[in-house]
């Protein structure tokens, strides 16, 4: 792996490492949801991408917990992102469904959500997430994203 950027696979032929370095470094100005939350690409290859949000305070429950939602955000983040160095260029991945268990409550530290494209046609992509803070596995997720091609 290269600057964050992993080879080739033999299931993802289609795989575009220029599209993979484009995300690997994401502008410091991000906006949106995801510039909100700080979130950055730890690792991008063919069909899989790793990614990292710091816990701060202003994400937190009343209560002292990471609110639900910023896993959630994480998850459907890394769901539609992982499908674009593999789909035909000028496509576009929509997220359709997923479907999240919370395993672990969450107080401090890093979340590192890794997505894998488990299942990939022209027309749907489904795709496993699994969330840890620090050592610990908190939340688990699974969801099918729809490509749709380039606009003629």
């Amino acid at each position: 792996m290269i600057l964050g950027v992993a080879d080739a696979s033999p299931a993802f032929p289609q795989f575009d490492p220029k599209v993979a370095a484009g995300l690997a470094n994401l502008p410091d100005d991000l906006t949106g949801l995801p510039g909100y939350l700080r979130l950055r690409h730890e690792e991008v290859g063919a069909g899989l991408l790793r990614a990292a949000v710091d816990v701060r305070d202003d994400l937190k429950t009343p209560f002292g917990n990471l609110h639900g939602g910023v896993i959630a955000a994480l998850c459907d983040h890394v769901l539609g992102t992982v499908c674009y160095p593999v789909i035909p260029r000028g496509a576009w991945a929509a997220t359709t469904e997923f479907k999240i268990n919370y395993l672990a409550p969450v107080t401090g530290g890093t979340l590192v959500a890794t997505a894998q494209i488990i299942a990939l046609s022209s027309r749907t992509a489904v795709v496993r997430i699994e969330v840890h803070n620090e050592d610990r596995l908190v939340a688990a997720a699974q969801g099918t994203v729809l490509v749709m091609p380039p606009r003629q």
